[in-house]
């Protein structure tokens, strides 16, 4: 198939023709020990059935090493800066990875041209595995590019796409998060809650809004979701929408602490009073959650336990193992806001 014009065939083929994983086709290339010989001659033949050929570039990756890990960024630069949960899993993975003694590089790949040199940079064997940090389906191209080239890869969530059991990946629970403080609106009395949601392209915007439906229930109605970009002034915007739309709510719950402090900005503009007229509350416990007037009621996201955890399972892919998802809990933070 190579070579005709056709589509390059990749160790995913291998895989599903021999009827294992990804990962094991890419030990037996790479002469690995820790590979069964049913397995090795399961992968043997279906080299030889479709015709695969090596990438040099997957083979320079995982026949040297760099003693370097990319942090991988697929969204726009000025994310980096403005939202705080990006600083946390830089400064968290760098801490855990310098403890190991291994190098770390930031590599930006927010655009098509910035997704194409970050390929060819990886994928030449200048890093020894990769960090994810959350993408939308924006950067799901190059994330497909990296995995079937047998790049380790361990994501912060698991990307949009097709990849289960193909990467590594470490994520808060977003539906536990939004269920604890849906739960506690409810608890407190609201009744009409209204919510600002995260991209319906991200795994945490999908997992927080089906938690919200799930608590409203019947109460359900579409005049009170409003989409959200997960900035500040994202959800200031998203407020003064619902704003126009109806004032028949009590609550809002932002996917988001950004989102959470611009729609405090929205209604405060609008002569309301938090959470006197309207509760607000957020997801992600950062620096936005503390900054507000009156503070948010949040969820917590353990960044510091999500840092290590993703350097752990990346150093346990780039030795070998196979790729591993972990869950972990989230705490609910109760402050003036709801």
């Amino acid at each position: 198939m190579q070579g005709t014009g056709r589509k390059r065939l990749t160790i995913r083929d291998v895989a599903t023709v021999a009827g294992v994983s990804s990962g094991t086709v890419s030990r037996v290339l790479n002469g690995k020990n820790w590979v069964s010989p049913e397995a090795r001659t399961a992968v043997e033949q279906a080299i030889r059935k479709t015709g695969y050929r090596v990438n040099p570039h997957a083979r320079n990756l995982a026949t040297s090493k760099s003693n370097t890990v990319a942090f991988l960024l697929n969204e726009s630069q000025h994310v980096l800066f403005e939202d705080p949960n990006f600083a946390h899993l830089v400064r968290g993975t760098a801490r855990a990875l310098a403890a190991l003694e291994v190098h770390s590089v930031l590599i930006m790949a927010g655009d098509a041209a910035e997704q194409a040199r970050a390929f060819a940079y990886i994928s030449a064997g200048h890093v020894d595995g990769v960090l994810l940090a959350f993408t939308s389906a924006g950067g799901t191209p190059l994330v497909e590019r990296l995995v079937d080239a047998g790049v380790p890869l361990v994501s912060c969530g698991l990307p949009v796409g097709d990849f289960e059991g193909r990467l590594g990946s470490v994520a808060a629970d977003d539906l536990l998060g939004a269920t604890q403080v849906m739960e506690h609106l409810l608890e407190r009395g609201h009744r009409r809650i209204a919510t600002i949601t995260g991209p319906a392209d991200t795994p945490g915007g999908i997992a927080r809004f089906e938690a919200y439906s799930r608590a409203v229930g019947d109460r359900f109605d579409e005049r009170l979701v409003v989409g959200g970009d997960y900035s500040r002034a994202g959800g200031a915007h998203a407020t003064h929408a619902l704003l126009e739309r109806t004032r028949e709510f009590d609550a809002i719950f932002a996917a988001n602490d950004a989102m959470a402090a611009g729609a405090i900005d929205a209604l405060l503009e609008a002569g309301l009073r938090v959470p006197d007229d309207v509760a607000v509350a957020g997801f992600d416990d950062n620096d936005f959650a503390t900054a507000t007037d009156p503070q948010l009621t949040t969820v917590r996201q353990p960044f510091e336990r999500i840092s290590i955890e993703m350097v752990r399972l990346l150093m346990d892919i780039i030795g070998g193992e196979q790729p591993a998802t972990l869950t972990l809990p989230t705490t609910l933070v109760v402050r003036g806001s709801a």
